[in-house]
């Protein structure tokens, strides 16, 4: 049986990138155009079809962004009907109307609570045959077509059976004795980050006029930086950003992905944005295993006082890495748990 995976953000390219590598040639995988997204599969050697190299972006908002979705269901459509594949697994939405459309099975994999990301619930809930995702995490009144496992997405990658850091990888950008500061800012352009803010410029210079008397400072970013913070620009190949993060003395961003993946890596990470509180898998990251803690943006103070607290620890990382060993005595890898759910597709009732 041949299997479709939709690829629509750099992370879902981490997540499904096993499971494809197992699949082979029964495995075809399209993308949309996101951040380092199609680098990334270059620079693996992935075969893929780009979905939305026929149209352009426009600008944002909901009904441009209700446009986009059917525009790239569009291309979905034509690749079902030219490659007949007889499962379709992915992330975004508008997977799963194609799937609903053409008759395909279709296992979404999602992390976020969907009563948290009611458009994405309203869109995926009546159309999609499966709901995958961690068992902390609530697929709402479509429960009954949840499959929960005991995992994390970034621990279909980042689990220590795929991932060995490499203290080369980040030789020319660390040195030893230095500490290290990673900053990371998203676009919050998806329809469910519509309303939801984060790190503004103002309160990241704020953050990095805190951390510079102490270690220097990176950033990465899926939107235009200003001049001011260009000398920060993090210079590493994008299949090298987890071995940063991993070797990183602290992260602090308003990406959901990148502070889930620091805190798995047992990097301290603290994360500044409107979701903070609302997502199972991130409040378990946090009030279970003490990983990661999140700040409103209504709560700057917060936020800065938890970045002192954590500056006046002398034995930060290895305080860090007892709380990431205790995880992963808990959590599967989930890159195996798929291959064998995909594997013996459909589940037995």
């Amino acid at each position: 049986m041949k299997i479709l995976f939709y690829l629509g953000h750099p992370a879902h390219y981490h997540l499904f990138r096993y499971a494809i590598e197992h699949f082979g040639d029964k495995a075809i995988v399209i993308i949309k155009s996101k951040d380092v997204l199609e680098s990334l599969l270059k620079q693996n050697g992935v075969k893929y079809f780009n979905i939305e190299e026929n149209y352009k972006k426009g600008k944002g908002g909901k009904v441009a962004l209700a446009f986009r979705v059917l525009a790239r269901a569009r291309e979905i459509f034509k690749i079902i009907k030219t490659h007949k594949p007889g499962l379709l697994v992915g992330s975004p939405a508008e997977l799963a109307i194609v799937g609903k459309l053409t008759g395909v099975p279709v296992c979404m994999f999602f992390e976020d609570d969907v009563e948290k990301v009611a458009p994405y619930g309203t869109i995926t809930g009546p159309t999609a045959t499966h709901l995958i995702c961690p068992d902390v995490c609530s697929a709402g009144k479509w429960d009954y077509k949840k499959i929960g496992y005991k995992s994390y997405h970034e621990l279909a990658y980042l689990h220590p059976d795929h991932f060995t850091p490499d203290r080369s990888k980040v030789a020319h950008l660390f040195k030893e004795g230095e500490r290290n500061f990673i900053i990371r800012f998203v676009e919050l352009g998806a329809f469910h980050d519509v309303g939801k803010t984060g790190l503004t410029d103002e309160m990241a210079k704020t953050i990095i006029d805190k951390l510079l008397p102490h270690g220097k400072v990176y950033i990465t970013s899926e939107r235009a930086l200003p001049a001011v913070f260009e000398p920060y620009k993090i210079s590493i190949a994008p299949t090298d950003i987890h071995h940063a993060l991993y070797f990183a003395d602290m992260f602090i961003g308003d990406s959901q992905t990148m502070t889930a993946e620091a805190a798995v890596l047992g990097t301290p990470a603290l994360r500044f944005n409107d979701f903070v509180g609302e997502l199972s898998y991130l409040e378990d990251l946090e009030h279970v295993y003490g990983l990661t803690y999140g700040f409103k943006t209504n709560n700057v103070k917060g936020l800065i006082q938890k970045l002192d607290e954590l500056l006046a620890i002398p034995d930060l990382a290895n305080e860090w890495r007892k709380r990431k060993d205790k995880l992963l005595t808990v959590k599967i890898n989930l890159a195996k748990w798929m291959i064998d759910f995909l594997s013996n597709y459909p589940p037995k009732k």
